[in-house]
């Protein structure tokens, strides 16, 4: 005979979590690739829903904020883009920040936007900041077509000479910015499931992080000092420099400040999807 106390602990099922937070399942990620596919076209079917334009929208905003951005910062203030023609160095410049500032915005409400789905239904939470993160990179790809389209334009004029040499610099920036912006986005998105104000300063915040970082200006019109220090130490401001190096052959490039911009990536990285890991397993209670 077995008793009912038995029988309890027989059909008594405890689910709990069976990694820890310092654990990150690489395996089961790539099992849920195909979740990953299919949140990046759900975030293209998002984004240009209903718009007469549609992705067209992809090169309109890139091209009339960097005309704004020439017409402003180097036409009324007249500040130098180091002999590399205005259009180009704003388009360029404006196309890799916003890869960047789409990584921190997008994954930096990770759990906030998605926590229905999450309630619902078990996948790896990081197939989300990670899908994210693609469908800021393949923009940016799209966007680099019309930027090429320039670029070889006045490489034809003698008006740009390429560095080719540190063409193989340019996905490696391309990743590392994708990297840290998801890195940090990835951060935030952990601290907001407690602290929602910063789901709301996150925006402001990357608008000064911008003005923090050579886009608007090459970093030589800097003179050596305290503002130039904290540019250099800016994890964001050597991939844009090295960017623009390989790509126009004009640019500053610091040793020191590119080890310790990578430095800095692969602490916030690690440090993210720790926190991330963390976070997942209880967000559901303070959400």
């Amino acid at each position: 005979m077995i008793s009912k106390i038995d029988k309890e602990k027989k059909y008594h099922v405890h689910i709990s979590s069976t990694h820890k937070w310092y654990k990150m399942n690489i395996k089961e990620i790539f099992e849920y690739r195909d979740l990953i596919w299919l949140f990046i076209k759900r975030n293209y079917a998002l984004t240009f829903k209903q718009t007469i334009l549609g992705p067209i929208w992809i090169f309109l905003n890139p091209f009339i904020t960097s005309v704004v951005f020439a017409f402003v910062f180097g036409g009324i203030a007249g500040i130098s883009t180091d002999g590399v023609p205005q259009i180009l160095f704003y388009m360029s410049s404006n196309a890799l920040w916003t890869f960047f500032a789409e990584c921190v915005n997008k994954n930096s409400g990770t759990f906030v936007t998605n926590a229905n789905l999450f309630g619902k239904v078990y996948f790896p939470r990081l197939t989300v900041p990670i899908s994210n993160a693609f469908s800021s990179a393949i923009r940016f790809c799209i966007q680099m077509v019309m930027i090429v389209i320039f670029l070889v334009y006045y490489i034809a004029t003698g008006a740009i000479v390429p560095n080719w040499n540190m063409w193989i610099w340019i996905p490696i920036t391309i990743l590392q910015l994708g990297l840290l912006g998801t890195g940090v986005g990835i951060v935030i998105s952990s601290l907001t499931t407690k602290y929602r104000d910063l789901f709301i300063v996150v925006g402001f915040g990357i608008q000064l992080w911008m003005y923090a970082t050579p886009i608007v200006y090459p970093l030589s019109q800097l003179e050596n000092g305290i503002i130039r220090n904290i540019l250099l130490i800016n994890p964001a401001t050597m991939p844009i420099e090295l960017f623009r190096y390989a790509l126009f052959g004009e640019g500053t490039i610091v040793l020191e400040s590119v080890i310790l911009s990578w430095c800095v990536t692969f602490v916030v990285v690690i440090f993210g999807m720790m926190v991330f890991n963390h976070v997942e397993k209880t967000f559901m209670d303070t959400v």
